[in-house]
């Protein structure tokens, strides 16, 4: 079973669509002995950073993600839910993350060329940094849907996938069993779908 954290940050209705489509036994949750019942952890999320870290502090989900990836359960963060997992965050002040993975998330203005618009929402093709579980079924250059005006960096122990922007923007990040994408699986298509199936398969990473 798939367990997708519900802490209040977004709308999970896409993303629990997806995963039933390929065939994903999925629930949506802020339980919990659920949430630990699970055999996967996702944890999606839009919006600002600070106040996405202060609602899952709020019900001691933030424990419970960080034991179970300690104790070795596979986890997914998605967009918002990826940065989370970083040891902290920018966005409009400086707010302490799940400290999961090493890095931390930075605001693009400032980091991309001017004449680029911020938000970066559109399609772009990824650029593969090293193999991964989660690109198996995939190609260099396979395009997914991002929204965001922040992105990670000083995050290479982790780095998976970036995609152009004006400069490389990180995309797929993963260290052992805790892992992450910026873009919208749920939202792109049929190479998302592939990732998700990438991510729901049982066998080791």
């Amino acid at each position: 079973m798939i367990a997708v954290i519900d802490y209040g940050v977004g709308n999970l209705f896409s993303l629990c669509s997806s995963l039933r489509y390929i065939g994903a036994d999925t629930v949506v949750t802020a339980d919990p002995a659920q949430i630990r019942a699970a055999d996967k952890i996702i944890l999606p999320g839009v919006g600002a950073f600070g106040d996405a870290a202060d609602k899952l502090r709020a019900g001691g989900l933030d424990t419970v993600v960080k034991e179970e990836a300690a104790a070795g359960k596979e986890i997914l963060g998605i967009c918002l839910g990826m940065q989370l997992l970083f040891e902290k965050s920018y966005e409009y002040g400086e707010h302490a993350g799940l400290g999961l993975l090493k890095g931390r998330v930075v605001d693009m203005n400032g980091r991309i060329p001017e004449n680029l618009m911020i938000p970066h929402i559109g399609w772009n093709g990824m650029i593969f940094k090293r193999k991964h579980k989660l690109l198996r079924y995939l190609r260099e250059g396979d395009c997914v849907y991002f929204v965001h005006s922040f992105y990670a960096e000083d995050c290479e122990e982790s780095l998976i996938a970036t995609a152009e922007y004006g400069r490389e923007l990180t995309a797929i990040v993963a260290k052992d069993n805790v892992m992450g994408c910026q873009f919208h699986p749920e939202k792109s298509g049929e190479v998302g779908l592939n990732i998700l199936r990438a991510f729901c398969e049982e066998d080791a990473i």
